[in-house]
């Protein structure tokens, strides 16, 4: 296919958003005759042949035609979809590099290396309802709740096997609604070579990994998703590529898309100084949101774009740029570009930073100096907050200030609450296997920590298996142990996390002001001596508002005052102690009038029993009507 002088320019300017739509393999008819059209960018090869399943691999076989700009171009008639294929680039020193497609549609399934020619407009989508509903809402008003998955590892066939993008289609679709999740987050699908970079370290950053079917599969996935009303969010990986011989690196013989080595991951950065390298992120980005419908793109390793130096420690190393600091201005530039081209062509669409540092206005507008996410993954409350569930009881009242720290900031960006895959690998402990004291308190601590997080400010992240509150470390060699639920603890686990998630999604004081203080309120921040926090929640509306009180020790009460914010009759609605859920049971059945006794406050009290290492909330019965 051939480029219009305003793509050429785009392209090498590197503010195209569609170079994917003429890239790669693309059907076309010349001449009446139909076929698939290839084009290549490579500038400096000496030449470029295309070679594939239909000839044998014979490597002299199908000359590309070149331009100045370095862009190549072949036709060929009669190519059938499905057909295996590879360029040959000729380097200056004359070698032959067998080179899988930057832009494929389609890969071989690992360890099988060659692209494959795939129609990407053919699949019939039937989610118009879906995407008609989200561009008419505004995602930071409604309940975000992630569940993040491993496609290779959330469940296998009994002999090992990995199920297809359409098993999961019938079965990781339907669990993830019932349990009350709102999105299902992706770790990279992007083909792969390693089964062990977890997707992380691409190859075919335009193809669904093979490993479960075909691309039209994982448009099934996707739109079964949405048929059921389960957003989809993408995990993507710009911030650097693996060194598999096939892939983008020394594409010519020498470096082309690379801009130097990462040094903790062994991989190579992108050169995003090269126009075309930016288009051809920035086209990345925009392909998964229209080409396979995501609502989210969840930007893998933002920190190590942010920052020349890092992963360096040796201070004769370090690179500084003119204005003396270790920031990268030419990442942060095309950061910025890939935000703001999503937010003007996909104005629904989310996106959301791993980013790991203080970095400032990371989902502010880049308008106003941001980097245009629209949310940041709170690696800070993460870290506070499983440092103090991990300490023993007698010693949580002088570490108090790791549960409440995360408030001084909550709203200086739009947090989500994210306890991810990173949390139970590497020795690390799965999250149940950090809770102090013996088995019963273990369940009731992950049960306190599930419901902190519910109750706080900011969307919320997990990770596949701590719903069923699995022992050991995730594995992404085998599927979760499910076997599990077959013992009534862990049973009796899942089934608590399903009505969390249920309560988190049915009421409004818990997500409609998630990012600003309109929607939370101390009562008490400062009661370390009983480890214990008091607050409200507050939606739009007063009727709305939630009073929160979470208990992170053994010892209870049986008459705590609590401040609620009107006078009326409130009620439990939800208590983490219920026997349902492995509790002990120190739960309050009976609804309580508010009394005109001051506490936290607050003008009117109500007395509760407290639960043992866990919480409650109450909400305000409506008045009786006369």
């Amino acid at each position: 296919m051939l480029l219009t002088n305003d793509q050429q320019w785009e392209f090498a300017e590197g503010t195209w958003s569609h170079a994917y739509e003429v890239f790669g393999a693309h059907r076309e008819n010349v001449d009446g005759q139909d076929g698939w059209s290839f084009t290549l960018w490579a500038p400096g090869a000496k030449s470029v042949r295309l070679t594939g399943s239909w000839c044998d691999w014979v490597p002299d076989r199908h000359y590309m035609e070149g331009d100045d700009k370095g862009i190549w171009r072949i036709f060929m008639p009669g190519l059938n979809a499905g057909e295996s294929y590879k360029y040959v680039v000729e380097a200056k020193d004359g070698r032959l590099l067998f080179k899988a497609d930057p832009y494929g549609f389609g890969s071989e399934c690992p360890p099988e290396t060659a692209s494959r020619v795939v129609d990407i407009y053919s699949y019939g989508w039937t989610d118009d309802k879906w995407m008609a509903k989200r561009t008419k809402r505004n995602h930071r008003e409604q309940p975000l709740n992630i569940y993040e998955v491993h496609l290779g590892s959330w469940r296998r066939h009994e002999n090992g096997t990995l199920l297809s993008y359409r098993e999961l289609a019938e079965t990781l679709v339907p669990y993830a609604v019932d349990m009350g999740y709102t999105h299902i987050e992706l770790m990279p699908v992007m083909e792969h070579p390693f089964d062990g970079s977890w997707g992380y370290q691409l190859t075919g950053y335009y193809a669904p990994t093979a490993r479960y079917g075909e691309p039209k599969d994982f448009a099934y996935f996707v739109n079964a998703a949405h048929m059921a009303g389960l957003g989809v969010i993408l995990d993507w990986a710009p911030a650097h590529f693996c060194r598999d011989a096939h892939g983008l690196g020394e594409f010519i013989g020498e470096p082309l898309y690379e801009g130097g080595s990462h040094p903790q991951w062994g991989t190579y950065k992108f050169n995003v100084k090269k126009g075309e390298v930016r288009s051809f992120l920035l086209s990345n980005a925009n392909f998964w949101l229209e080409r396979y419908h995501a609502d989210g793109i969840r930007v893998d390793g933002v920190t190590s774009m942010l920052y020349l130096n890092f992963g360096i420690d040796d201070e004769r190393l370090k690179k500084h740029a003119p204005d003396g600091t270790e920031h990268d201005y030419d990442s942060i530039a095309l950061v910025q570009k890939i935000n703001s081209t999503v937010a003007r062509e996909h104005p629904d669409v989310m996106m959301i930073a791993e980013e790991s540092t203080a970095w400032p206005l990371v989902t502010y507008p880049p308008d106003d100096g941001g980097l245009g996410f629209h949310y940041k993954w709170d690696m800070g409350w993460m870290h506070d907050t499983l440092n103090y569930m991990k300490t023993d009881f007698p010693y949580r009242p002088g570490s108090h200030g790791g549960l409440t720290f995360s408030m001084m900031y909550a709203f200086n960006e739009n947090f989500i609450l994210a306890l991810s895959h990173d949390e139970v690998v590497h020795g690390k402990a799965s999250l149940i296997g950090r809770m102090p004291g013996d088995y019963w308190r273990q369940f009731a601590g992950l049960r306190s920590l599930a419901l902190y997080q519910m109750l706080h400010s900011g969307a919320k992240h997990n990770f596949m298996g701590a719903e069923i509150a699995q022992f050991i470390e995730w594995r992404y060699y085998e599927g979760l142990q499910w076997f599990l639920l077959d013992y009534d603890a862990h049973r009796k686990h899942q089934q608590y996390i399903k009505e969390l998630n249920h309560l988190f999604t049915s009421e409004k004081a818990l997500y409609q002001y998630n990012y600003t203080w309109d929607g939370f309120e101390w009562l008490d921040a400062d009661d370390a001596k009983q480890s214990i926090l008091t607050f409200l929640r507050h939606g739009k509306k007063p009727t709305d508002d939630l009073v929160c009180l979470l208990s992170f020790v053994p010892e209870t009460y049986d008459e705590f005052r609590v401040g609620v914010p009107r006078k009326g009759t409130y009620t439990e609605i939800f208590n983490s102690d219920d026997q349902r859920f492995g509790g002990s049971g120190r739960i309050n059945s009976e609804p309580m009038e508010a009394e005109k006794i001051p506490a936290h406050g607050k003008k009117y009290s109500v007395v509760v029993r407290t639960p043992p290492i866990g919480g409650l909330v109450l909400k305000r019965l409506p008045p009786k009507k006369a």
